[in-house]
């Protein structure tokens, strides 16, 4: 992400964590997002749920207490799902190696690396993205633009195709308009990162 130096700044202004923690949380996001990616286009699914469960538990490790993380967790796992489950049942979304078996009609459900997709999203949330919180036309324009670009960026690795242009296009820009604030909101409730480890 070409704006990353600036995201490093503005969350160690916010928050007291070291920088190395701040960069180190967002080299293992992006890991993890490309390990999603990249098996999912060489047909091998599970390779990004394994990666990301590991990254998501150094995530857990690092926090102050775990329960608010894993709540913020299962939230993002169910409105997340739900929304792409919801571009691939409209058919705005095509998905490669859906992860499951063929017996649970798999290519008609949101695959298990798009899931560890969302859980990797929330282990920056309370690290990374922590400073975008109450700033919500700067998360409403950083999710109208960057989901639509993670979604081209797998487009064009192979592992996803957008059908059915402009309309798609839209689709994810007001989705991810609208989840990115509210993630972020939850994000504030559910923080395992703050000092004193407390869900307000």
């Amino acid at each position: 992400m070409v704006g990353y130096p600036l995201l490093v700044r503005e969350a160690v202004i916010i928050n007291s964590m070291p920088k190395s923690q701040l960069i180190i949380n967002f080299i293992l996001f992006q890991i993890g997002w490309f390990a999603c990616v990249i098996g999912a286009a060489k047909q091998l699914p599970w390779l990004g749920v394994i990666v990301v469960a590991a990254i998501v538990a150094w995530h857990l490790s690092q926090s102050k207490q775990a329960k608010p993380e894993l709540v913020l967790l299962a939230l993002a796992l169910l409105i997340g799902g739900t929304y792409d489950q919801l571009m691939l049942s409209g058919g705005l979304i095509s998905y490669q190696a859906h992860g499951w078996a063929a017996s649970l009609g798999s290519s008609n459900i949101v695959p298990a690396w798009i899931l560890a997709l969302w859980a990797v999203f929330v282990t920056i949330l309370n690290v990374s993205l922590k400073w975008m919180r109450g700033k919500w036309l700067v998360a409403v324009l950083f999710g109208a633009i960057g989901g639509p670009l993670a979604y081209l960026g797998a487009e064009k690795l192979g592992a996803v195709s957008l059908n059915n242009p402009p309309t798609t296009y839209i689709a994810l820009a007001v989705g991810w308009a609208i989840l990115t604030p509210l993630l972020l909101a939850l994000s504030e409730k559910f923080d395992g990162y703050k000092p004193n480890g407390q869900i307000v």
